[in-house]
Parts: C-alpha cells; sequence; structure tokens
C-alpha cells in the first residue's frame, strides 16, 4: 500500500492526533492481525502501537510519515511472505521502520575481504564418530543471554565472544559473560570496530594479548570507544588458540558443534532474514557472507533438520534472540554459506 492511495492531508491530521498507549496491544506472534490491513485506520493504529511497543520517537511529522510508508510496505512484505511460506514466519520487529538498504548498512558487519587468518592447528574433531542426534549448548549452561550490537556493525565479535563464553564454560563449569567492546576497541590488527572484522583475527588477538576482561569490567557502548590497555587489575578469561572447521562441510562443522559453540559466517541481507520472527529458516539466500553468529546447537523437528544459531539483534528477534536455520540442504556451502567460513576457540583444561 503506498502512502499515494490515501489522502496525505488526513494522514497527518491523523498522525498529530495520535494517542500513545500505555502499553503495546496483545497482537498474534507475528505482530499484527488481519484486522489491522482491513482499513487504513487500523493500520495507523497498528503503527502506533508498534511504535510504543519498540519506544520508536521521530523528529517531526515529515520522517513520521516517511517511517509510516515504510512500514506500509514492510507490513506488506511479511503478510505476503506469511501467506506463502509454512516452514518459518515473518513479525514485525524493532526493524520495520527501517528500509531493506538502511537495515543491512546499520546491523551487518563481517569483512570476509580480508585475508583470512587461517589457524596453524588441525581440525581436532575429525576423528569424531558417533554424533548425537541433537545439541543444545544452552541447555547445558554454555550459552550467554542473547545481547544486542545495536547499529556499530560488531557482529563479528559478538560472534568471537559467545564462543569464547562457550569453552570457557565447558572448561572451567563458569559461564561468564565477556567484553565485546575490548574487542571493538583494541583489536585494530585487521578488524576494524563498527565498520566490520572477521571471527579468526578476534581469535588471535585474545591469545595475543593475555586474554578478554569481563563485559562488566569493560561494558557495551554500542560505538567505537577508547581502548583501555590496562588488564593487571581485572579478571580475565584466555583461550589456548583456535581451529578452522573444514570448508563446505557440514559434517565437519556438526562434529565441532557436538563438543562447542562454534562462530560461523552466514548471508544474513535477506529481507527475510530481517523480519524472521520463527520456524525453520528456509528463506532464500546466497553464499556472500556479511554476519558473524554463533551456532550453539543442533536439531531436527518432523523430519526437518536445522542448527540453533544465536544473533545478535536483541532477544526481541526472531526466537528469543534466536534462528533455526536449515541443514542437510544438498549443498556442501549450507543455507547463506553458513558451512563456509566456521572456526572455534581452544581452552587447555
Amino acid at each position: 500500500m503506498a502512502l499515494s492511495t490515501f489522502s496525505k492531508a488526513t494522514l497527518i491530521l491523523s498522525a498529530t492526533l495520535f494517542i500513545t498507549y500505555a502499553t503495546a496491544h496483545d497482537f498474534s506472534i507475528v505482530g499484527y492481525s488481519p484486522e489491522h490491513l482491513a482499513s487504513m485506520d487500523k493500520t495507523i493504529e497498528l503503527f502506533e502501537s508498534w511504535m510504543s511497543k519498540h519506544s520508536k520517537a521521530y523528529r517531526s511529522i515529515e520522517e513520521k510519515l516517511h517511517r509510516f510508508e515504510i512500514f506500509l510496505d514492510n507490513l506488506k512484505h511479511i503478510d505476503e511472505t506469511n501467506k506463502k511460506v509454512s516452514s518459518y514466519w515473518l513479525g514485525l520487529n524493532e526493524f520495520a521502520d527501517l528500509s531493506h538498504e538502511e537495515f543491512k548498512s546499520k546491523y551487518l558487519g563481517l569483512r570476509v575481504e580480508f585475508p583470512r587468518k587461517r589457524s596453524s592447528r588441525g581440525f581436532s574433531y575429525g576423528d569424531v564418530e558417533d554424533l548425537p542426534e541433537s545439541v543444545d549448548w544452552r541447555t547445558k549452561g554454555a550459552v550467554t543471554p542473547v545481547k544486542n550490537q545495536g547499529s556499530c556493525g560488531s557482529c563479528w565479535a559478538f560472534s568471537t565472544v559467545a564462543a569464547v563464553e562457550g569453552i570457557n564454560q565447558i572448561v572451567t563449569g563458569n559461564l561468564t559473560s565477556l567484553s565485546e567492546q575490548e574487542l571493538i576497541d583494541c583489536d585494530r590488527s585487521f578488524n576494524n570496530g563498527c565498520y566490520g572484522g572477521l571471527m579468526d583475527y578476534a581469535f588471535q588477538y585474545i591469545m595475543s594479548n593475555s586474554g578478554l576482561r569481563k563485559e562488566e569490567d569493560y561494558p557495551y557502548l554500542m560505538e567505537e570507544g577508547r581502548c583501555i590497555r590496562e588488564k593487571e587489575q581485572f579478571e580475565v578469561v584466555t583461550i589456548s588458540g583456535y581451529e578452522d572447521v573444514p570448508a563446505n562441510d557440514e559434517q565437519s562443522l556438526l562434529k565441532a558443534l557436538s563438543h562447542q559453540p562454534v562462530s560461523v559466517a552466514i548471508e544474513a541481507s535477506s529481507r527475510n532474514f530481517q523480519f524472521y520472527k520463527g520456524g525453520i529458516f528456509t528463506g532464500r539466500c546466497g553464499t556472500q557472507m556479511d554476519h558473524g553468529v554463533t551456532a550453539v546447537g543442533y536439531g531436527s523437528s518432523e523430519g526437518t533438520d536445522y542448527i540453533i544459531v544465536k544473533n545478535s539483534w536483541g532477544p526481541k528477534w526472531g526466537e528469543n534472540g534466536y534462528i533455526r536455520m536449515k541443514r542437510n540442504t544438498g549443498k556442501p556451502e549450507g543455507l547463506c554459506g553458513i558451512n563456509q567460513m566456521a572456526s572455534y576457540p581452544t581452552k587447555e583444561k
């Protein structure tokens, strides 16, 4: 539905009379119902309720009208997709007032053009034969709550940290939330803060700089800050090394994943990824990796195999911050290239 289909003057008047609700309406899981598409008044009401739910505020009526137009276009895409797709569904989330190009520029940050720093170690799990049918490191206490990178392109740091948090808990029994901000501020060998990086370089930084501080000692800013190098008075978590999973080999990825959370790279630039709400994602995507995430398990549901992926867009996105991505696609690179560039940290007991 385009802005031209209704009176702009009427919309401006309606915009000035919008009521700010104390609480958002209790919509369905996708954030809207058919009645919200039945009339412009209902759609405006939906937009206002969505604004309240996500604490959105705009500087002017003109900006509000612009964001409403984008919201309408996104709502149309979400509804049309949900009518056609059955394995997963899309929903209105905090990104619903962003065009797809705006979203990609703000929330992706993997820099695959960097020369990858290959590990000198081999693949420790190559000899693993008997894989469990399913693994979920969340239930084993090795995954911290979902974090939110904000509009800083620091996904690479969140992917790295989640993998290190996992192996540290597995080896020591202590689940410790670690600092993405230290990586953003201080790891400048090739990584570039809010403008992208790669997980292997971040693992190398942690090895070369005597560990990584706790999040509480070096909290996240959602922007680049000044590197604070003094560590003597702080507790740090160390790793022994890191290893790369053989590329385009899903079985090797599962072998590693059966032992610990794994950093993976994916192409997350599809519009359906932006609004994913639940189910097993089977959407169209390529292999131009642009987002770093963390695989934390795998399983099957009603005959469809999937990998559980922890994202860094906050707990309101997807399945409480996670996405289940289809595996066994028949393509070596996997869905969205998930099998192409996986790696994991190692830690001696």
